[in-house]
């Protein structure tokens, strides 16, 4: 019987039914001022009812490393276990006509047998890797599937956007590329919970990138009982190490939820959300109203409720009227399975 407290798009999401999942997915993603109560609403009713245990695993890495390929071989894993999964893939946009392909889903082969939903987003004019709508879509697909994958948009050298929306973050390496010493200079290496070395079969190129990030890591001091980031060789084409993969991500969510970390980095994942959006609909006007971005980080964390409701109480304090998101959106296309 349904729960008379429960709207009815909720209650047929989180019975994980495909229409409704694109329906919340589209109204989130709506930059329309007079649709913030609604979204409010909303992705607060998913969030009360989201199981902790349902985890959600970033891919970044640079163009070329395989991530979507590695993204359908966890796929593979994880429904052939039972579980179903949700996914968003970020692809980059023109800078000419603004438009994208949102061709990684093209790669992803999964089989229509398999419980899988992906949504493809348009990076637009946003650089930290995540398009600007992935936020609000991950809590939607969270709610839904034990596991949601966010692939970043192919990933220079200070994209990082994907630590405050996942709960582990798998960096993906191409053997061979130079990328390694790139990364190690923006201090990207110090944000994965997993690096993989892709592309395996390749053989000795690929065993001396991963000798390499191992005595990278190696001179990286760590305190004790900290999670200590593997670094894997694995092929999606032969399957090589993919069922590693998957456990280390189990180990780390174990770890995170043990040590209190996973609640900490939800946490501040609201108020860099709530944060974002204050900028993005008000620029530097925003934050000063507010009595700059300590201030507002302070509000942001004491306000309870959703990220939307944190960013509702910031401009209420600035005394601002909601204006339309400048660029924000995502490609509309839904696939799913």
């Amino acid at each position: 019987m349904p729960d008379a407290g429960v709207p009815p798009l909720v209650e047929r999401v989180l019975k994980g039914e495909d229409r409704a999942v694109a329906e919340a997915l589209d109204r989130v993603e709506d930059t329309r001022p007079e649709t913030l109560a609604a979204q409010r609403e909303l992705l607060g009713a998913l969030l009360e009812r989201t199981p902790p245990e349902h985890t959600v695993v970033g891919i970044t890495g640079p163009p070329g490393a395989g991530k979507s390929t590695l993204a359908a071989a966890l796929i593979r894993h994880w429904t052939a276990t039972g579980s179903a999964v949700g996914m968003t893939a970020v692809d980059p946009s023109s800078p000419r006509s603004g438009g994208a392909l949102l061709g990684d889903r093209a790669r992803l082969m999964v089989g229509p047998q398999e419980r899988v939903f992906i949504r493809s987003m348009a990076a637009r004019e946003r650089l930290g890797g995540v398009a600007p709508a992935t936020r609000a879509a991950v809590v939607v697909l969270r709610a839904v599937f034990p596991w949601t994958l966010v692939e970043t948009v192919g990933v220079g050298q200070s994209e990082i956007d994907i630590e405050s929306v996942a709960d582990c973050v798998v960096l993906v390496l191409q053997p061979g590329s130079g990328d390694t010493l790139q990364f190690m200079k923006a201090g990207i290496l110090e944000i994965p919970e997993v690096m993989v070395v892709h592309k395996w079969d390749l053989g000795a190129v690929a065993e001396q990138t991963r000798a390499d990030l191992e005595s990278i890591l190696a001179l990286t001091p760590s305190p004790p009982g900290a999670w200590k980031a593997p670094v894997l060789g694995v092929s999606a084409q032969t399957g090589h190490g993919v069922a590693d993969l998957a456990e280390r991500i189990r180990e780390y969510g174990t770890h995170a939820e043990r040590t209190g970390r996973l609640e900490e980095r939800r946490r501040r994942a609201r108020i860099t959300w709530a944060l974002e959006l204050l900028e993005q609909r008000y620029g530097a006007l925003g934050l000063e109203r507010v009595g700059g971005r300590e201030a507002a980080r302070q509000l942001a964390e004491g306000t309870e409720g959703t990220a939307l409701d944190a960013f509702s109480a910031l401009a209420t304090l600035a005394g601002l009227e909601p204006v339309p998101g400048k660029g924000e959106g995502s490609g509309r296309g839904s696939r799913s399975r």
